[in-house]
């Protein structure tokens, strides 16, 4: 008895149990449900397939649908935004996909998984076949292959090689230049004081086989070139480019003059070693071992009796001297203050051509020198509402509120007119916002706003406008309200009898409605590129605040 009522309770237990799981997934089955559907199953190659999978969720729930290139064998070829709607507490989303395939043929739509929180709904497989396009050729003429056609080679852009031409070479030529004046600079910085410059000189022709390998020629001029340098230095700064002759000639001359002390015996000997040198290198005539050393031995005789015939320096020789050489160190100095700063600006040149070849020349100007409407057009915007009735536009400055004083009065603008500016006419970049609140006895009476834009036009050449050309047209909001433009060019007034060289392009917009009037003015100077795009900018995002019997709303 006992193990029967046992049993029966169990099966009461289990039996709630299930009948309690199969409520529970009821529930949730009512609480999401996946459903799809498609346009068509049978396409042409190429045409398009809508598929649509709508999802009903629970508000709090993660809705993944399916993603990917390709489902099955067909691709897709657009995925559309999700469509979200609210319905009885539940979200009912909506997601379409556009799918095609290019080969003729039967395929099928695989079952697609939408995953609702952490359960996964699969749609429905679908077959779907795609028709090849019929082709009549019984109707439709056919044509040969044509042959090639020779086309003319593109002419050769000489301007893009000279872009990368030009600086290569100006680098190439400032490295030469500096390297060279280099050369030149240590050259200078070691060479010796004129006595020692000949005596290494000597030295290094002892140290040469010239005379052993029989080369007589080249070992007597470079013995003369020695003395002749020698004298050159300290004597006369005309002995290297004289000839034998007339080397002593004015050796002779300075003797006379006692500008040196030169002994007879010394120069006689000097003309004798440079006519023998003058046979060996013209003439070819031999000359012996023994010869050529005691020219060689004469030779720096010669230098040293030179050398004690120099007349000492005076003290205002040597303050002179010591001038002079402060002089050359000021100058070299400036040398090199002068080779410093050209090299840098060649630097900066060059830097400049490769930066302006591959960027742009423009945009290379626009970073030297500065380009006011690039940076209003590529800085920050700042969108905001002025006025009453409202004017919303977007601008790169925030526009501030001013009081206006009529000329004839001395009286602030009324309360009911309000006038919102960044700039003015002198400057790159003038906008004007004004919005007037019409009186009650106005209101309900239609406005000419071509009478109320020759008034604003009017308003503008007293700021200072002059010969002002005008062109008019209607204009309309991106949501459709209508109004008018005008717009042209004028020369800004900037003292009595004066007026800016450049001139100044201005878009002028005026509405009109019940209980309000709205200009918007824009003043420019014109780049040909930044200028149109911060114009055209603040013109597409002009939108007004529309004020109607009473009621306020934003169109």
């Amino acid at each position: 008895m006992f193990e029967h009522v046992l049993r029966h309770s169990m099966v009461l237990w289990f039996r709630n149990l299930l009948i309690g799981l199969l409520s529970l997934c009821a529930f949730e089955m009512t609480q999401a449900q996946v459903t799809s559907a498609i346009d068509t199953t049978q396409i042409r190659i190429g045409e398009e397939i809508n598929l649509t999978i709508e999802a009903v969720a629970d508000t709090t729930a993660l809705v993944l649908f399916p993603e990917g290139k390709t489902f099955g064998s067909l691709e897709v070829i657009d995925s559309y935004k999700i469509d979200t709607a609210l319905a009885d507490s539940k979200y009912r989303l909506i997601k379409r996909y556009g799918l095609t395939q290019f080969d003729s043929g039967h395929y099928t739509l695989p079952a697609l998984r939408v995953m609702i929180g952490d359960r996964a709904f699969n749609t429905d497989s679908v077959a779907i076949e795609v028709l090849d396009v019929p082709v009549d050729t019984t109707q439709q003429k056919m044509f040969d292959i044509k042959p090639a056609i020779e086309v003319n080679r593109p002419p050769f852009d000489w301007m893009l090689l000279l872009y990368w031409v030009a600086p290569i070479l100006v680098v190439i030529g400032l490295v030469w230049f500096f390297l060279r004046r280099k050369k030149l600079k240590e050259a200078r910085e070691k060479q010796l004081p004129p006595y020692e410059e000949a005596m290494v000189a000597l030295q290094q022709l002892d140290a040469s086989n010239l005379l052993k390998d029989e080369k007589e020629k080249e070992y007597y001029s470079s013995l003369t070139e020695i003395v002749k340098r020698y004298l050159d230095r300290e004597v006369d700064d005309r002995a290297l480019e004289s000839t034998s002759d007339e080397l002593i000639e004015r050796l002779l001359l300075h003797k006379d003059a006692g500008h040196f002390k030169f002994d007879q015996e010394t120069i006689r000997k000097l003309d004798a070693i440079l006519k023998r040198a003058d046979l060996v290198k013209f003439a070819k005539m031999r000359q012996d071992f023994v010869q050529a050393q005691a020219d060689r031995s004469s030779v720096e005789a010669i230098i040293n009796e030179t050398k004690e015939a120099l007349p000492e320096p005076t003290e205002e020789e040597l303050r002179q001297n010591e001038a002079y050489l402060e002089l050359l160190a000021k100058r070299k100095k400036r040398r090199q203050w002068a080779y410093g700063i050209s090299g840098a600006i060649g630097v900066l040149l060059v830097a400049a051509l490769v930066y302006g070849s591959i960027t742009g020349f423009d945009n290379l100007r626009d970073r030297i020198f500065g380009n006011e409407m690039r940076s209003l057009a590529e800085g920050r915007w700042y969108k905001s509402e002025y006025g009453t009735p409202a004017v919303i536009v977007e601008t790169p400055e925030v526009l501030k509120r001013i009081l206006l004083i009529p000329q004839d009065s001395l009286q602030p603008s009324p309360k009911n007119e309000a006038t919102f500016e960044a700039g003015n006419l002198k400057e790159p970049f003038y906008v004007r916002v004004t919005t007037t609140k019409l009186s009650q006895q106005v209101e309900g009476q239609q406005i000419d706003l071509n009478h109320a834009l020759d008034q604003a036009l009017n308003a503008l050449e007293a700021q200072g406008a002059k010969n002002m050309i005008v062109k008019r047209e209607d204009f309309e909001t991106e949501k459709g309200i209508k109004g008018l433009k005008a717009y042209g060019e004028f020369h800004v007034l900037v003292s009595e009898n004066k007026v800016l060289k450049e001139k100044s392009s201005y878009d002028l917009l005026i509405f009109a409605q019940e209980g309000g009037l709205q200009t918007v003015l824009l003043v420019y100077q014109d780049d040909g590129v930044y200028a149109e795009q911060v114009k055209n900018r603040i013109l597409d995002s002009v939108e007004l605040e529309v004020t109607n019997e009473g009621t306020k709303k934003e169109s």
